[in-house]
């Protein structure tokens, strides 16, 4: 099949965007409608025996989240291979408990698309999960991010999670505000990267032009909490986890330090009633003038704003920015990975079914569409032997600026869900004014001790 398909699958390009990982639902996007002409269909695959019908659940991964989007593609996959598929549209708020009552009421969807810190680091190692490394062979390793395959791996070797698609995660400014406050000399448009004196400086620039808060901590919940994280750990250049992922390190001169600083800083409020989606409608609607839940899919326009590339509700100019880091050293930026992964349901022709759907998403002539669909960049150089580029041309400069900077995937940590909820409690404790060196000490002693209980 790939060499019969090479041929057409070199006429399409895959559009990749991509959402702020674990926000809300306002971190959704969706492309434009791809107008390249549709492979024809290959001849029906026969479904396995017992195995005609399957249910896909999915988390407001980019473009997935959008049903009207995704319906083309999943009527086509069952045109092709006769298995029909019942979707469920997730929403992070209350995903996790929909899915966790499902595996304990013994009614878990076949296939679930999200990234690595539930595929894997949760349902994957609790048992949940199919391993799929069968369907990975030398070919498949050669052509994925070897970055997003590691991310989709339990430590034991087995693949919890097929990459689809990655992004690095960064933070946006007002760029019409920061003119207007004087502080446009701080903004490198070339490299998009900036030192942690620039960052202060067009802080307090925008401060003192404007009042208010210039930029918030949010921390309701884990939405978009990757932000806050990369934010904190960039400022004195540290990791918030060991090496091997198997302990939490906030507790830290860096941390301490960096929550100081921002904590003093006038312009920079914690602020626990935001969580990232509702820190990005705010810096949309022009209050906040800077955003740390920021990525590829908000810059060319999420669903939830209709305001055009690059722009605020009031028409100012966005630009995108690494998070700032000390001079001399490089920015470490969030790294989003998500994929598919496949419940263990007990029924081999079920299982075999959602392998199925997952190598038709994920490495067939499919794969094109599947990226136009998600906003995301795919996390395959090749599918089917043939190259994936970009079409659009803002993505091709956010992805040379932005991904040499995408950091390790460490959200794979044991105990990743217990550890996010610890994060967000230890930012509103810093932003209610509790000693912050004793706080980052008691919460990371929190996230530790539960990820020994297992």
């Amino acid at each position: 099949m790939k060499k019969l398909l090479a041929v057409l699958l070199a006429m399409t390009m895959v559009l990749g965007l991509a959402a702020c990982g674990g926000n809300n639902s306002q971190t959704t996007d969706t492309p434009p409608a791809s107008t390249d002409a549709p492979a024809p269909a290959e001849t029906p695959a026969e479904a396995p025996s017992g195995a005609d019908s399957i249910t896909v659940w999915v988390y407001p991964v980019g473009g997935w989240g959008d049903e009207a989007k995704v319906k083309p593609l999943i009527d086509k996959f069952t045109a092709d291979t006769g298995i029909s598929v019942n979707m469920e549209w997730l929403a992070y708020a209350d995903g996790d408990d929909k899915v966790n009552s499902a595996l304990t009421g013994g009614n878990a969807p076949d296939v679930i698309m999200e990234g690595p810190e539930r595929l894997v680091a949760n349902w994957g190692v609790n048992g949940h999960m199919v391993d799929l490394r069968d369907m990975i062979d030398d070919e498949d390793r050669s052509e994925i991010l070897p970055a997003a395959l590691e991310a989709g791996t339990a430590a034991d070797g087995s693949v919890y999670l097929y990459p689809m698609f990655n992004v690095a995660h960064c933070m946006a400014v007002n760029y019409t505000a920061v003119k207007e406050a004087g502080a446009e000399a701080n903004i490198d448009l070339e490299t998009r990267t900036w030192t942690v004196d620039q960052f202060d400086a067009t802080v307090k620039a925008l401060y003192d032009k404007f009042g208010g808060t210039v930029a918030a901590v949010y921390c309701a919940g884990q939405g978009g909490d990757q932000g806050t994280r990369e934010l904190i750990r960039n400022r004195y250049g540290t990791k918030l986890t060991n090496a091997d992922h198997t302990a939490y390190t906030w507790n830290s001169p860096e941390v301490i330090n960096a929550l100081t600083d921002l904590k003093n800083m006038d312009g920079i409020a914690f602020d626990a009633s935001l969580q990232g989606g509702d820190e990005i409608a705010k810096f949309y609607q022009g209050v906040l003038k800077m955003a740390f839940c920021w990525n590829a899919a908000q810059q060319l326009d999420p669903n939830s704003a209709g305001t055009g590339e690059g722009k605020t509700l009031t028409g100012d100019e966005i630009v995108y920015m690494t998070f700032p880091t000390q001079p001399g050293k490089d920015p470490e930026e969030g790294s989003g990975v998500w994929g598919l992964g496949a419940f263990d349901t007990g029924d081999a022709g079920r299982i075999e079914a959602a392998k199925t759907f997952i190598k038709y998403m994920c490495d067939s002539e499919n794969c094109s569409q599947a990226g136009d669909i998600s906003n995301f960049f795919s996390c395959r150089s090749k599918a089917e032997g043939v190259e994936i580029k970009s079409s659009n041309p803002l993505l091709v400069e956010y992805y040379g600026k932005m991904m040499p900077y995408m950091g390790e995937y460490y959200q794979i940590t044991k105990g990743w869900a217990g550890a996010r909820t610890e994060w967000w409690n230890m930012l509103q404790r810093v932003g209610a004014g509790d000693d912050i060196a004793e706080t980052v000490a008691k919460y990371e002693a929190n996230a530790n001790a539960a990820a020994a209980a297992g």
